[in-house]
Formats: C-alpha cells, structure tokens, sequence
C-alpha cells in the first residue's frame, strides 16, 4: 500500500462517536484478521455506515492503522504504569509476566499487535512502522528504568534483553502452551537481571 505522507489526515474529534465506533471495529478486525487482510470496504459493512463518513474520519486507511496502533500504545502504557511497583523492579517486572501470561491465555489471543503490525509493513518509513517504532522505544524506556531502579551497570543492554523476552512471551503465548508463560516469563526477567546485578 502506498502512502501519502505529504497529506496530512484530516482532524476529526476524539470524542467522535462514530470515530470511536470504526476505531473499536477495525481494531478488532485488524487483530484477529491482520490489517492487510481487512479493507476499508470490511470495516465499513462493519460499522453500517457509508464510504463518505468513513473517510471523513480517517483519509486513508493508513491514517486508521496508525490511530488504532495508538490506541493499542495508550492500552500498552496505561497497563504497564498500572503494574508498576515504584522502587521494587524485580516485582514489577512479575507482575508484567503474570500479565503477559493472563492475556495469552485469553480468548483471541493472536500476540502483540505491534510485532503483527510490523510483520505486515516491511518499509521502516512507513508511518505505520513509524508507529511501531516509536511505541517500543518507549516500552524499552520503562524496561531501561526498571533496569536503573535494579541498579545494574549495563542499563541499556539489560533493557534490550528485557524487551527481548517480553516479545518471547508474547509469541509463545500464541504459538506455544500460554498457561506456563508467566512462570517461564518471570524467572527469566529475574535471571536478567540478577545476573546483571552480580556484574555491577
């Protein structure tokens, strides 16, 4: 698919009702379909409303891949603060596995939305892998924090470790038995770091 990144998307209202009813039904579709897989057209039949309202709300469909990846980032962000015990890293990093172990073993599991998203768009310039990108560099920010709070030396290399398992989980989930996930997941995010610590 070809963008056109010169144009700018057309501001529509977040409080939009009729935004947020084609954001919650692509949403759904892109997850559990993949977002080439779903047209416009799709979407569209979905919410029972008309080609015009569409794309009066959102220009292109990748102006509506990208809102959705923003939703998905702002779910991400809320959920990973939400878990977080502030001066105890070693639990908050438990407490991600148990998460990423709960959501694996929820009905239409399909994995992390942004590995999806990036699988499907090759071109790094994209917005929608611009997107992605900027979604991770924020989720390796808070694995670079906890790995400050741990005190370890190599904050950077312990967090890309971390993010590393943290993709692991998502796909084994998926691909593998998502019942032992969080178990798996939370002893390894403690070998990472406990290991980096005894290196300090």
């Amino acid at each position: 698919m070809q963008v056109d990144t010169a144009i700018p998307p057309r501001r529509t209202p977040k409080a939009s009702p009729t935004r947020a009813r084609i954001l919650a039904a692509a949403g759904e579709l892109f997850y559990a379909h993949g977002i080439r897989a779903t047209s416009a057209d799709r979407i569209i039949e979905s919410v029972g409303i008309t080609k015009v309202t569409f794309y009066r709300h959102f220009r292109t469909k990748s102006d509506l891949v990208v809102a959705y990846l923003g939703e998905q980032a702002a779910a991400d962000r809320a959920w990973m603060e939400s878990a977080r015990r502030t001066g105890h890293p070693l639990e908050s990093l438990r407490a991600f596995a148990t998460g990423i172990g709960a959501a694996s073993c929820s009905p239409g599991f399909r994995g992390c939305a942004f590995i999806n998203a990036a699988a499907e768009y090759s071109d790094a310039q994209d917005p929608v892998r611009i997107a992605v990108a900027e979604h991770r560099r924020w989720m390796h920010e808070q694995f670079a924090a906890l790995a400050a709070e741990a005190q370890v030396r190599d904050v950077d290399s312990v967090a890309r470790q971390l993010v590393i398992l943290r993709d692991g989980g998502m796909v084994s989930g998926y691909l593998g038995d998502p019942t032992s996930i969080a178990d798996a997941l939370g002893a390894a995010f403690t070998a990472i770091v406990e290991t980096a610590r005894r290196r300090a």
